[in-house]
């Protein structure tokens, strides 16, 4: 008669649910997989389909009760894994978030803003273009199976069980603390048009003082907005793929100062 031991039960528990946790966690904050319009029981599904093709190639997971202190510190910590793997990835994305908002504001686009179900706010519509267009691109290059074969070897650079590596969130800190650089260096040519544009409607409404500023203004802003996002469409894919390789590179740094 097949008899099952507590100890043979909390290993095999250990070996699917402490990565099951890492996997979930990475999908939840990782784009693509963490946008609102993918069900939650798409992305568990997901999880446990690459928990299991994952756990025969896994090393030996540590094996304490799921419920224990010890259990559940490990959880955690695999939960806190996962999370900065995917926010590794998010801060290039977010990078394009704040360039289509600083190109809105100057565009006079700000007041025209939309409940985005990704971030619960309000966002521009400038902002949505790029996201759009950047998740698509990266869906295009396969950008999206490059995070599962990084999320695959986390495990053998960091496994279960392993310290932390309080050394790796230095670089996420640092790329977070320049994503309002990077944004504003995306945007910097259509704002450098907008800004020659604003200046030219001052000058032109100092010598015309009986021009209507805000009935010209706002039109011609727009107008020139959107032929230098026109112009500049042909040069946004390589500035995309920079930041792509952006969130791999610090996904990868993170794993490596962990493995070090």
């Amino acid at each position: 008669m097949l008899s099952v031991t507590s100890a043979q039960l909390n290993f095999w528990l250990a070996a699917f649910f402490f990565p099951l946790t890492r996997i979930l966690a990475l999908l939840a904050t990782a784009t693509p997989f963490d946008n609102a319009a993918v069900p939650g029981t798409i992305r568990l599904v997901l999880g446990l389909a690459i928990t299991f093709a994952l756990t025969a190639a896994m090393p030996a997971v540590p094996a304490p009760a799921p419920g224990s202190w010890l259990g559940l510190a490990l959880l955690a910590k695999e939960a806190l894994i996962g999370v900065s793997l995917g926010f590794a990835m998010r801060l290039a994305f977010t990078i394009l978030e704040v360039g289509g908002e600083l190109i809105a504001l100057q565009m006079g686009l700000s007041f025209a803003t939309l409940y985005d179900p990704q971030s619960s706010g309000q966002t521009g519509v400038i902002s949505d273009l790029f996201i759009l267009l950047a998740t698509l691109m990266f869906l295009s290059l396969n950008g999206h199976l490059a995070v599962l074969n990084v999320l695959a070897e986390s495990f053998r650079l960091l496994p279960v069980g392993a310290a932390l590596p309080v050394a790796g969130w230095h670089g996420l800190v640092l790329t977070g603390g320049s994503v309002f650089g990077m944004g504003l260096l995306l945007a910097l040519p259509i704002l450098a048009a907008l800004l020659i544009t604003n200046i030219a409607l001052g000058i032109l409404t100092r010598a015309a003082p009986q021009l209507n500023v805000f009935a010209v203004g706002f039109p011609v802003t727009m107008l020139v907005g959107f032929i230098m996002l026109i112009l500049a469409m042909n040069y946004l894919a390589p500035s995309f793929e920079h930041l792509f390789d952006l969130g791999f590179s610090n996904m990868r740094a993170w794993l490596g100062r962990g493995a070090g």
